[in-house]
């Protein structure tokens, strides 16, 4: 009877020794950060329409102070006033505020990747939340063809493009006029007014976007936003990014999978592209220890809660800069909101 004899352990060059990661904690962080800004966004939301009754039915409603914050969504203005700062060195009187939100997400996006969109912004959030919903629904989303996606990708940047061109064009002093003439200082209402009072092309254009955003992963924030596609360029400045490990990877694909930009982390080394939001889905769907981190010079692991934490403290530091200064609030008389609320839908753009 032949004897048995040990045999040799044969090495298959694609299956590797695998060290399993630690659990990743990134995303539950990551959308407690998403849904609180989110709500803040609400509240100051229902400020303001309670600061915009009060003065249309003339103080006959509950009053209720102007929320700074709603500047936030005034983009355009904010951009204005960055350029009068930058050409003049003079603190803008109208829209302080939304000019300081408009320098923290740049700083954030420069030194923390494009993260304002996935930890901050609420439209990002509702973005993501709805794709999510349309993929427990149908089962998948929906992937654009690769020649038509990249095509669809710049029109981003042809609307960043022509804001650009639209603000460059204007000299500081022209854009001081516009925003303390009526229409400037009432740009906020006027946002508000939009909403509120939608018209039939405004209200099919949003259900699209709505059940565009359904089936295909933040359609809005991958196509069409301009504000994404200006922290999208400052990002590349970024000194962090997405790594991956050849020897410690495992060649499962998960991190592509997982990346809501559709980007190829698991055949790149080093993720610098403008599409990356620093969101580290990737890095939390990776199976295998130490193949895929965000990355700080020399490859210094960034750990999430380090990532969220200086996210909050850039956001809370910058503003909390303007409000001490005092550079937060547009204050105006009473009378002139008394005068001009009640007749916004009235006025004409410059």
């Amino acid at each position: 009877m032949p004897s048995a004899v040990a045999q040799p352990a044969v090495s298959h060059p694609k299956k590797k020794l695998i060290r399993r990661a630690t659990p990743d904690h990134s995303q539950s962080l990551r959308r407690a950060f998403q849904w609180a800004f989110l709500m803040l966004n609400v509240w100051i939301g229902v400020q303001f329409y309670l600061f915009v009754r009060y003065y249309e039915t003339g103080g006959r409603t509950i009053q209720a102070s102007r929320p700074p914050g709603v500047e936030g969504w005034l983009p355009i203005a904010s951009l204005m006033n960055l350029k009068v700062l930058l050409s003049t060195g003079a603190m803008p009187r109208p829209h302080p505020a939304g000019m300081f939100l408009l320098i923290a997400f740049l700083t954030i996006s420069w030194l923390l990747r494009k993260s304002f969109c996935s930890w901050l912004c609420p439209v990002g959030t509702v973005s993501e939340s709805l794709w999510r919903l349309g993929k427990q629904t149908f089962g998948r989303n929906f992937s654009i063809p690769r020649r038509l996606d990249l095509a669809l990708r710049s029109l981003k940047y042809i609307l960043l493009a022509v804001f650009l061109f639209a603000v460059g064009a204007m000299s500081a002093t022209a854009i001081v006029a516009f925003l303390e003439g009526p229409y400037g200082v009432l740009d906020d209402v006027q946002m508000l007014n939009f909403f509120r009072f939608l018209s039939v092309t405004g209200a099919v254009t949003l259900g699209v976007l709505i059940l565009a955003s359904v089936f295909v992963q933040n359609f809005w924030c991958r196509y069409l936003c301009p504000y994404g596609a200006l922290l999208g360029l400052v990002s590349m400045a970024s000194p962090l990014r997405i790594r991956r490990s050849e020897s410690r990877c495992i060649d499962c694909g998960k991190c592509a999978q997982a990346c809501p930009p559709a980007l190829p982390v698991d055949r790149l080394i080093s993720i610098q592209s403008a599409e990356c939001t620093g969101c580290l889905e990737c890095v939390a769907a990776c199976p295998a220890a130490e193949a895929l981190w965000m990355s700080a010079p020399r490859r210094r692991v960034v750990p999430a809660w380090a990532f969220a934490t200086a996210v909050a403290l850039l956001f809370l530091g910058i503003t909390g800069y303007g409000q001490w200064t005092g550079h937060w609030r547009t204050d105006l008389p009473s009378r002139i909101y008394f005068d001009l609320i009640p007749n916004a839908s009235q006025l004409a753009h410059p």
